[in-house]
């Protein structure tokens, strides 16, 4: 008979446990494919709006390859965003109740007041400090009207044409279809010509108050980074004066130093496109999202699903956002979601008597 240790030799080794990719990993191929999809997506709708380049100016490239560098760093982002337990309940939530048909039947107008004011007056702000409101409307409509001006011509998508080299009657098409006529010497050319340099008006006092308040102020100060913080709000300025820079040298000095301007204004632009993924302006892309949570709580309220608090009896929120609130916290891990069916003073109480109990004992 064979001892026990020789049977252990002789017998196969155990099979070694099928190891699966990190989720690191698995979570940065999706993000990549994602941004490479959604860049080639980019890339196609640019050569197609500009009729296979026809309309498509060159000297403009280096702008056009930083929107395409910057639909790869927001699809990249917004992947792995979406990716961690918290965002991918308030995604599929958020965007759940922003298409559902039931939400729209319940409540039809909800849903454009909320981006009307959540989104675009974003009112939430008013509350907090009609300063900060004001400046960051500034910012918001200021930005929206660069961009929709700036990202249709840098694709070829929009083309303007003279009848004569000098004007000053101009023709204003759309994927090479005509949609306005009209004289660059009444105001509404005025108006045609100078949009970016009334949207640079727009964000550069927006944006300078920002900066003077993160520079002055005890609690923005507080935990602030350089990149995170204040880049983007210097690159929003150098953008915009840089562009006002351009307009007075082509008006008042005759083209004095417009090619240094512009390559400087040119640079601060595709820098601050291809940081905008990774930076502060990334909640831009993440607000949509939030606009579906409200509207979800909104909805909920209207059918009275009212969650109380379980040791005083007042009212806390909704119940499926408790019910949201306590997935996400088992999702991470943690084990007191629970706590999420209590009020916060009711939080307090509660800790308060855990630690004489548990902690103090005996020195009530």
């Amino acid at each position: 008979m064979s001892e026990p240790s020789d049977v252990i030799d002789a017998a196969p080794p155990p099979p070694a446990p099928e190891t699966s990719p990190p989720a690191g990993r698995s979570v940065t191929a999706r993000a990549t494919l994602a941004g490479t999809v959604v860049s080639l997506l980019l890339i196609i709708a640019i050569v197609l709006g500009s009729r296979l380049l026809r309309d498509f100016d060159s000297a403009l490239l280096p702008y056009a390859v930083a929107t395409v560098f910057l639909a790869f760093g927001v699809a990249y982002r917004y992947t792995v965003w979406v990716s961690a337990p918290g965002a991918r309940r308030l995604f599929k939530k958020g965007f759940g109740s922003f298409f559902s048909a039931d939400n729209f039947r319940k409540a039809p107008t909800a849903l454009p007041k909320m981006i009307a004011t959540y989104l675009g007056f974003q009112k939430f702000l008013g509350a907090r400090s009609r300063s900060r409101w004001i400046a960051h409307q500034l910012i918001f409509w200021g930005c929206i009207l660069a961009a929709a001006i700036t990202f249709p011509l840098t694709w070829g998508w929009f083309t303007f044409t003279g009848d004569s080299a000098t004007g000053p009657g101009y023709e204003m098409r759309i994927w090479g279809i005509k949609v306005l006529g009209f004289d660059s010497l009444n105001i509404l050319g005025w108006l045609m010509f100078h949009g970016l340099d009334i949207a640079a008006v727009l964000v550069i006092p927006g944006a300078s108050y920002f900066l003077w308040r993160r520079m002055k102020d005890r609690g923005a100060m507080t935990g602030q980074r350089f990149a995170y913080d204040l880049l983007p709000l210097i690159c929003l300025i150098v953008i915009s004066v840089t562009g006002l820079l351009l307009t007075f040298s082509s008006i008042f000095l005759h083209g004095g130093g417009y090619e240094f301007l512009a390559i400087l204004h040119m640079v601060s632009v595709v820098f601050t496109l291809i940081y905008i993924p990774f930076g502060k302006f990334f909640h831009i892309v993440q607000r949509p999202a939030a606009v579906g949570m409200q509207l979800f709580k909104y909805t909920a309220r209207q059918d009275d699903q009212i969650f109380v608090c379980k040791r005083c009896a007042e009212p806390i929120d909704t119940a499926p956002y408790v019910e949201n609130l306590r997935g996400t916290m088992k999702d991470l891990k943690l084990d007191f979601d629970a706590w999420a069916e209590y009020c916060p003073r009711c939080k307090r109480v509660l800790r308060g008597s855990a630690y004489l109990t548990h902690v103090k004992k005996g020195f009530k």
